[in-house]
């Protein structure tokens, strides 16, 4: 990947539209094209931007509309100083919300003229980069426990359609936006208004949004403005990690969305598909987005990424693609969602590199996995359970039986952002005390207490607050 370099703004690429395949245009020029990644302004009043993707010949360039092509038609004017897409990076950004050029759509008066940046940039050297062997905690018990997110990683939230990903990340913003000490940005790739605008009003009545900056490519927006989005985004992230040394915490929701605004460009460019219908170049273009998000020597980009998984399948091209980038993957389960276990992450298939003995330590090591080995024995049990009764079981294998029902409803947990829906106060739970209420779970101490006083609670303290009531 290359980073376009502006030589001279004065310069004027002026062609014809050739032909118009739904978002993808085809521009004739009388001399050279316009350089890759560069924008041009095609029709009447110049009302569509193009971006230039291919050179297809000598005279012809192939770009990708980032607004609709409605009205364009052959043989109209496109011209333009062959610049990319630069966007404005600064503090002035914060509170305020952007699409992928760089505009604000938040009905407020534009930000003070600041500093641009090409949103095609290089990722930083290997050399530059450090990673850290820190955990950054959540206040989620699940998470928090099973697969710990790294400070300055990557983590990615895996589920098909309706099981709570969006709710996760949204939870995750309500816990960790107000204490982290850098800034947020939050990244919208396909989102739908509706979760936009919501977030919006709930990060303005939670009093964090003078410290974040979202950015929005929305689900009725061209395919090129869902491709284009997350580089804009990453351009205001770095420019806070790079030249101001503030650390960033960068959620986006969601990855595949950016890969099916790529396949549905693909297939108009004439591509031939790969696997499922992706595009042959998936890898290469999500590693371009992915590769971006690091941590230097001044400080760090922390991401949370939710990424759908079609028909719940994680042997998918596109998650399984994601997965190579991450430090850790949580996936929500749609068994568990309907079992009313929330969040319904899923502790047999997440998976985090911080889960080690020398990072985590010795307790909460051991504690999780005594935890996830109770949940496996409890998973391979119930095909058993259900045919023959859990009298059938030998004694040991109720009582793991037990444990892992009461460790399942343990991990459940009350979420601030779901207050209005469930009743239940919201809940943040402190590392030592999840381990602590896991380690005594698994202890038989509460063996003689119902499963329902473990369900919904914060801390293990409050079963027996419960159980009194």
């Amino acid at each position: 990947m290359h980073t376009v370099e502006i030589q001279d703004h004065n310069t004027k690429y002026n062609g014809r539209v050739k032909s118009v395949r739904g978002t993808v245009v085809d521009v004739l020029f009388e001399e050279a094209p316009a350089p890759v990644y560069g924008l041009l302004y095609a029709g009447d009043k110049q009302q569509v931007v193009l971006e230039v993707m291919d050179h297809v010949d000598e005279q012809t360039a192939r770009c990708i509309a980032l607004t609709p092509t409605a009205g364009l038609g052959r043989g109209d004017l496109a011209q333009g100083s062959g610049a990319p897409i630069m966007v404005p990076v600064g503090k002035e950004n914060l509170g305020r919300m952007f699409n992928v050029f760089g505009e604000t759509i938040d009905k407020k008066t534009e930000p003070v003229a600041q500093q641009k940046k090409s949103i095609h940039q290089h990722p930083i050297a290997l050399a530059d980069r450090v990673t850290h062997e820190e955990i950054f905690l959540t206040g989620i018990k699940a998470i928090d426990l099973l697969a710990p997110l790294e400070q300055g990683g990557k983590a990615g939230l895996f589920g098909g359609a309706g099981v709570g990903k969006t709710v996760v990340i949204t939870e995750l913003i309500h816990n960790m936006v107000g204490k982290h000490r850098g800034v947020s940005i939050f990244c919208g790739i396909g989102e739908r208004c509706r979760e936009g605008e919501e977030l919006y009003r709930e990060m303005e009545a939670a009093g964090v949004l003078e410290n974040t900056i979202m950015v929005f490519g929305q689900m009725n927006e061209s395919p090129g403005a869902r491709f284009r989005v997350g580089r804009s985004a990453l351009t205001m992230a770095e420019y806070f990690r790079d030249d101001l040394g503030q650390d960033v915490l960068l959620l986006v929701d969601n990855i595949f969305r950016f890969i099916q605004a790529g396949m549905e460009l693909s297939g108009l460019m004439g591509r031939l598909p790969s696997r499922l219908g992706y595009q042959p170049t998936m890898a290469t273009e999500l590693a371009e987005l992915e590769e971006r998000i690091a941590s230097s020597k001044k400080a760090a980009i922390t991401s949370i990424q939710a990424v759908y998984v079609p028909a719940d399948d994680l042997t998918d091209p596109a998650a399984v693609h994601t997965f190579g980038h991450l430090s850790a993957s949580i996936v929500l389960s749609r068994k568990l969602a309907s079992e009313g276990i929330y969040p319904s992450i899923d502790p047999l298939q997440s998976k985090s590199m911080m889960l080690n003995r020398r990072i985590v330590g010795a307790k909460h090591y051991t504690v999780a996995r005594d935890v996830k080995k109770t949940l496996a024995t409890y998973d391979e049990l119930k095909d058993i359970i259900a045919m023959l009764g859990i009298e059938e079981l030998s004694r040991e294998d109720r009582k793991t039986v037990y444990r892992a029902r009461r460790l399942e409803r343990f991990l459940t947990q009350p979420f601030f952002t779901t207050e209005h829906f469930t009743g239940l106060e919201g809940q943040l739970v402190d590392l030592s005390d999840a381990i602590a209420g896991c380690e005594r779970i698994l202890n038989d101490e509460f063996s003689e207490m119902p499963e329902s006083a473990l369900y919904m609670i914060g801390t293990i303290d409050q079963v027996k607050k419960t159980n009194e009531q």
